[in-house]
């Protein structure tokens, strides 16, 4: 992880800061909301939380256009949250209710919304990146000057399927953006311990495929990175590779942790949090009182809890719904 990081003076506006903020406090606020519904018995299976990542997806969502499409990993509640897609449904579907985006089929890793362009959510390392391949060969057929955007770990970076993906997305021109979120330790592996290149931007240099490091924590560092990599693509030049360097602070909800220390979680939170970092710029740049981000806070909680009691008093889904949505 890079040093600690003092805030700079910042050139963006206080209401763009302001909604930065609101975002990424609405994904850490859910994401503990949906721990402690995990720990009450109500979330089933697998549930990954993004709690540390949310700079990664709200910086990139500022510099997406309408009609760009997502697909991501199993820990993807934050990219539905950022691309607009209702806290209710979300929540819905993370405890199996009628209410959520998959009818309460789905679950944690598997929901979908075509209004939002989002597409996943996929519980199996790595299969999101051709698929996100394929979404951009769509946009470039159609000639809609559409962008994809598709995140993907560093446990997914050494999988054949990736490189199988990068030579055709390079062969035909097609604009997508690969996302990798590099947060340090995939399922529980160090980085160090599993990839014998660690540089995972330049991953694509065999295929003609430019990239570059970003500071995952820092949402302006994202979001200036996200527009490059945009403009490349509509500009026609073919894919672009965002290495993400940011930090987890949960595994998923099974996960013991023993691969790392708490001084170490504690350490990135105290130094490196991507919300404390617009906190403080909102602060130190005098748009926003200590009273007023509480008012946000609050008012966050707010709707993360009306999302909670939606989906607790969402029905389960109806037993003869157990064979439909099988097949297309």
């Amino acid at each position: 992880m890079a040093a600690a990081r003092k805030p700079k003076t910042s050139n963006t506006s206080k209401d763009e800061l302001l909604e930065y903020y609101r975002e990424m406090l609405l994904i850490r606020r859910f994401e503990e909301k949906a721990g402690q519904l995990y720990g009450m018995g109500l979330i089933g299976g697998f549930c990954h939380l993004y709690i540390g990542q949310e700079a990664v997806v709200v910086g990139l969502e500022a510099a997406a256009e309408e009609g760009d499409k997502r697909i991501t990993s199993y820990r993807d509640h934050g990219h539905m949250l950022a691309c607009g897609m209702d806290p209710k449904g979300v929540m819905a579907e993370l405890t199996g209710r009628e209410g959520g985006y998959s009818k309460g089929k789905g679950g944690s890793m598997h929901m979908f919304s075509v209004e939002k362009h989002f597409y996943g959510g996929h519980g199996i390392v790595a299969a999101q990146v051709p698929i996100g391949t394929g979404l951009a060969f769509a946009d470039k057929y159609n000639e809609n000057g559409r962008v994809t955007f598709t995140y993907f770990g560093d446990g997914a970076v050494n999988q054949g399927q990736v490189y199988e993906a990068f030579n055709m997305a390079s062969l035909w021109q097609l604009p997508v953006i690969y996302v990798i979120e590099n947060n340090q330790y995939a399922m529980g592996t160090a980085v160090k311990r599993a990839s014998s290149t660690p540089e995972f931007y330049t991953r694509g240099e065999a295929f003609g495929i430019p990239g570059e490091a970003v500071d995952g924590m820092d949402v302006l560092a994202v979001k200036e990175a996200g527009e490059r990599a945009v403009k490349h693509c509509r500009d026609g030049k073919g894919p672009y590779i965002l290495e993400m360097k940011t930090y987890r602070y949960r595994g998923s909800m099974s996960d013991p942790a023993k691969y790392r220390t708490r001084e170490e979680v504690q350490k990135v939170r105290e130094t490196q949090d991507a919300i404390e970092h617009v906190r403080e710029l909102l602060l130190q740049g005098k748009h926003a009182s200590e009273d007023d981000l509480k008012s946000i806070d609050k008012e966050i909680k707010e709707i993360v809890n009306e999302a909670a009691d939606f989906a607790r008093e969402s029905p389960e889904p109806a037993l003869d719904q157990l064979w439909t949505d099988i097949y297309a």
